[in-house]
């Protein structure tokens, strides 16, 4: 690709950022090197990633030639498995222990895995109702035992948030009178529609997939004392037919200029 037209493609992928100027110029050079024979490459990853995935995606294309596979359609979990099973792939995304996790069992290239950002635990109603206090440890303990209804979703699938408030409610001493109340979601998105009809009170989920909805409320994340982070990280596919493109994805989506889009989306870096 002859350089004029990489700036105009450039120039056309990054106009609906939220950049300025300054940062665009920094995504060019950044990218200055694209590659002259243009790859595919395929990305697994979980869901809470998509929302970011779909700006930085679209402009590392653009800027780069190759062209990217996704699939964001099930847990972190799921995922891991997956690839533990032999789905091929080049870059996986999952939790930074699930990505250790492949490498030992030779799935990704050792020593590849680059840390992106991380998301918390968030609380959620339906659009316009009543929002619980969650402000601390005790009123987020006090709002739960006074709840109709929460949900989430399947801890079976490999959902780290359910999985960690299981044991969460454990620990305040609350996990009989929760369970009881608790609705378990298995298909995906359904957290969501249960909550936004009134059918479920509360939600929970990472906060990347909250805010990526407009027919419920994030109440805000789980109190300090009580938040569980998840550390996203990247790993190339020792199998991977395109590693060098597979390596320019992952330095695209982790240079600093990226990370305005994680922190629009809801993440925090790593």
């Amino acid at each position: 690709m002859q350089r004029r037209q990489f700036i105009t493609l450039l120039g056309t992928g990054l106009a609906a950022w939220p950049f300025g100027a300054t940062v665009q110029l920094a995504l060019l050079v950044l990218c200055g090197g694209a590659v002259a024979n243009a790859a595919e490459i395929k990305v697994l990853s979980g869901s809470a990633v998509t929302t970011a995935m779909a700006e930085l995606i679209s402009a590392f294309e653009q800027s780069s030639g190759h062209k990217l596979l996704s699939d964001f359609d099930a847990t972190i979990g799921a995922m891991t498995q997956r690839v533990l099973s032999g789905e091929e792939c080049d870059v996986a995304i999952v939790s930074r222990s699930q990505i250790e996790l492949l490498m030992r069992a030779g799935k990704l290239v050792a020593g590849s895995r680059v840390d992106i950002a991380k998301v918390g635990v968030g609380v959620f109603v339906r659009k316009g109702a009543f929002q619980p206090d969650i402000s601390s440890a005790e009123t987020f303990k006090r709002s739960m035992l006074a709840a109709k209804s929460i949900g989430y979703s399947d801890p079976a699938a490999g959902a780290p948030v359910s999985i960690y408030l299981i044991e969460m409610f454990e620990r305040l001493g609350i996990a009989e009178e929760m369970k009881a109340k608790t609705t378990v979601f298995k298909q995906r998105g359904e957290r969501f529609d249960a909550v936004a009809r009134g059918d479920v009170e509360i939600g929970f989920n990472q906060i990347s997939a909250i805010v990526a909805r407009s027919d419920v409320d994030l109440v805000g994340p789980l109190p300090v004392p009580l938040q569980h982070r998840t550390l996203f990280a990247s790993g190339i596919a020792a199998a991977s037919k395109e590693p060098e493109a597979a390596q320019a994805f992952v330095r695209f989506i982790t240079a600093p200029e990226a990370q305005a889009v994680w922190k629009a989306k809801g993440f925090e870096a790593p």
